[in-house]
């Protein structure tokens, strides 16, 4: 089951190696990559160069199974199986998100309530480790444990040069159901039955996630709730485009007010998130409709967008004014993805619009996968087989008082989500203790793969790079 390789891919992961292998023993090593979707902001200097492992090599319409540089991304991956009538079994929601970079950094999407998290897909990887060597590790082989292992590890174990997955068939287009609920309990529940049963009053549900608009969002002052409910189908009496003046999310609730389907593409459902970066395309002006005019179509995407955001990082812009205008005492990005269970979500919910704030938030259920011989464990990311959970996604800021800590509202949100059995990605800002972070990410197991794959200690150690740095 080992990954199909050309000569131009086993010639680009040579020279990764010997890279690697030319650095000096005590050089810090990190990949040099074109894109990023993390939110540990550095200076793009240095790192190990890894070009040539971003292409499809190989895609297999009877296996459905799909080869894949490890720097591959997903809109690119998505560009070539599509054809084929299939799809990788997740499809994360942000067009340059890497396939191994959503493997080892946990990407998730409405598929997830059915088919887990990437790395739950993966038949194989070629792993270019600490030590320098190319480890080829599956489910049943002598490397088993780094197959395992891979998720949430960042690349502090070593880096997916390639990787076989699984794909899943598609049909042309989505039919959308926007439901409403009352509050975030009723919402929770119904989560809990699409993910059991895999349908919804009577209704096949291909895909599902969530949209919770906070108090300040609307126009009772009190949070609205809503599931987006898909199911491909062969033929739409109409499409929607939200790629040009109109914006997805804000159809979400005159739609489920309207009681009306929507419509798209299977292609513009998997990017629909990407056009806006969700929502967080606002807070640079793109939506207001005499900007979104002006702003050429092929820069309304997520990858843009964020190279804005790191340049306001750099030099302290929109910081400067929120305080200046406010009179704050400082500004703390707060931008996460975490996990609850489902029947903590409503808990978590209230606690984050009372002490928090940000809106609108993103839901999205999952669940570990099961292949038919019962869920994987997954050591790095433990979650419990068959507990439904949910991923709340929040992209914002908020200001501080004088006399909080820096990071301030992020360490709430630990606090609560410890309180509550979940946790979070480890994409951005973190402040657990180590004791703390080895409890919720598999210390003790990280230790046993990080003295195997890279005993000289060549790549950060996990703790350091997400949460220390």
């Amino acid at each position: 089951m080992t990954v199909a390789r050309s000569a131009a891919h086993e010639g680009a992961v040579a020279a990764a190696r010997a890279r690697l292998a030319a650095l000096p023993a005590d050089a810090p090593v990190r990949l040099k990559k074109k894109t990023s979707n993390l939110f540990r902001f550095r200076d793009g200097r240095g790192g190990l160069e890894v070009d040539g492992l971003d292409r499809v090599l190989h895609v297999d319409p009877e296996a459905h199974t799909a080869d894949v540089g490890g720097m591959t991304t997903y809109e690119d991956l998505v560009a070539a199986t599509l054809p084929h009538g299939l799809m990788p079994l997740v499809v994360p929601q942000l067009k340059t998100i890497t396939l191994g970079g959503a493997v080892v950094g946990l990407g998730i999407e409405s598929t997830s309530f059915r088919d887990g998290l990437p790395h739950e897909s993966v038949l194989s990887a070629d792993v270019l480790t600490g030590a320098g060597e190319i480890v080829t590790a599956t489910p049943d082989n002598d490397a088993a444990d780094l197959w395992a292992g891979l998720a949430n590890s960042y690349g502090t174990l070593g880096y997916a040069v390639a990787l076989r997955i699984e794909l899943a068939p598609v049909r042309p287009f989505v039919r959308l159901r926007h439901l409403r609920f009352d509050d975030a309990s009723a919402l929770a529940k119904a989560v809990d039955v699409i993910a059991a049963e895999r349908s919804y009053d009577g209704e096949a549900v291909d895909f599902v996630d969530g949209t919770v608009f906070g108090p300040s969002e609307t126009a009772s002052g009190r949070p609205e709730q809503f599931l987006t409910l898909g199911r491909m189908v062969d033929e739409a009496p109409e499409l929607s485009d939200y790629t040009g003046q109109h914006v997805y999310y804000r159809s979400i609730a005159r739609l489920a007010d309207a009681d009306e389907a929507d419509h798209l593409s299977i292609h513009d459902y998997l990017w629909r998130w990407d056009t806006d970066w969700f929502w967080c395309s606002r807070a640079l002006g793109v939506q207001h409709p005499l900007v979104r005019r002006f702003w050429p179509g092929r820069y309304r995407r997520s990858d843009v967008y964020r190279r804005l955001v790191a340049l306001d990082r750099r030099f302290g812009l929109s910081e400067r004014i929120q305080t200046r205008m406010t009179g704050a005492a400082g500004v703390e990005p707060i931008i996460q993805d975490v996990e609850v269970p489902a029947d903590r979500l409503a808990e978590f919910l209230e606690f984050f619009h009372a002490e928090i704030g940000i809106s609108p938030v993103w839901v999205c259920p999952l669940r570990l996968r099961d292949t038919g011989s019962g869920p994987r464990t997954w050591p790095l990311y433990p979650l419990e087989p068959g507990t439904t959970y949910v991923n709340v996604g929040f992209w914002s800021d908020a200001l501080l008082t004088e006399g909080m800590a820096p990071d301030h509202h992020n360490r709430l949100i630990e606090q609560k989500l410890m309180e509550l059995d979940g946790h979070k990605s480890l994409y951005s800002t973190s402040s657990y203790s180590r004791e703390e972070f080895d409890a919720l990410y598999g210390g003790e197991a990280y230790r046993r793969l990080k003295a195997r794959y890279d005993p000289a200690g060549r790549l950060p150690d996990l703790y350091t790079k997400c949460v220390t740095g």
